[in-house]
């Protein structure tokens, strides 16, 4: 799981002096971004202080500290807030087993109301999938079994899938936009859950087991991905385009309804005759 250092580090080395308007008098430089004694100025603190910070030598950080030193290196509020997690993690416990994840039942009573020609899927904290109808499992796994949600040793990785089944991976047009939308929120999560002994497993799963995944992991990107377009290469229907839209559940904020619209009349068709296959 990543380190408050790690992070400020891979957020230092992406800004450049040109950006902040620094000069640097064609002096040659050997980091690829901003020297900690210059982060450390512009956030208004000592380069001592920062050095430590970064070195996982520093206790803690203040909030106000952290605001300045996200203001310095241009973060915007998903990336601060993933700051700000990462900072109190030294006051956590060790990892542990969080349990099983079930759905609420309000969410499943959505889920069962919306019916079965817009396509829906219930999203765990890790991406496991929780729940979905016909319309969501046609549109995004076909080829693995309806019934597998309900039971916790079947149910389906998004993460997994995406990054370990090159099924998925076909199914995807912007497969690559897709999947570092996924590892960005991945970093989200573990910043949220440190503690999380599962959702830390999947991370050195991914990473051992997916160069790709490791590469995007390596980035240091967060996101909190609520909206977007998916395109699609269904071997079913054919080329279609959806909208996805998350509705965060307030009766168990970890979990994602995630509902998928259609971007043209064309893929509304589409999924209208993936349906009707689907019965």
């Amino acid at each position: 799981m990543e380190s408050l250092g790690v992070y400020l580090k891979s957020r230092r080395d992406r800004v450049t002096p040109a950006e902040i308007g620094l000069r640097t008098y064609g002096t040659s430089r050997r980091v690829p971004g901003l020297r900690r004694e210059e982060l450390a100025q512009l956030a208004g603190v000592s380069a001592g202080y920062y050095t430590r910070l970064e070195q996982g030598l520093a206790e803690t950080a203040s909030p106000q500290v952290l605001d300045a030193l996200a203001r310095a290196l241009r973060l915007d509020d998903v990336e601060t807030a993933h700051l700000h997690n990462l900072a109190r993690r030294s006051s956590l416990p060790k990892l542990s087993d969080p349990g099983t994840e079930e759905p609420h039942p309000r969410v499943l009573a959505l889920l069962e109301n919306l019916g079965e020609t817009v396509p829906a899927v219930v999203l765990g904290r890790r991406g496991d999938v929780l729940a979905w109808n016909r319309a969501g499992h046609a549109l995004t796994a076909e080829h693995l079994g309806f019934g597998s949600p309900p039971d916790p040793a079947r149910r389906p990785s998004v993460p997994r899938l995406f990054f370990l089944d090159p099924l998925t991976r076909d199914l995807f047009d912007n497969w690559a936009e897709l999947a570092r939308i996924h590892v960005a929120y991945l970093r989200l999560t573990a910043g949220r859950h440190p503690t999380d002994a599962r959702l830390a497993a999947l991370i050195g799963e991914l990473t051992m087991r997916s160069d790709e995944f490791a590469r995007l992991w390596a980035t240091g990107d967060v996101a909190d991905c609520t909206v977007g377009a998916m395109w699609l290469r269904h071997p079913t229907v054919g080329a279609l385009g959806v909208d996805y839209q998350v509705w965060l559940q307030p009766d168990s904020p970890d979990h994602r309804l995630e509902i998928y619209t259609p971007k043209d009349p064309g893929s509304a068709d589409a999924l209208k005759l993936l349906a009707r296959f689907d019965r």
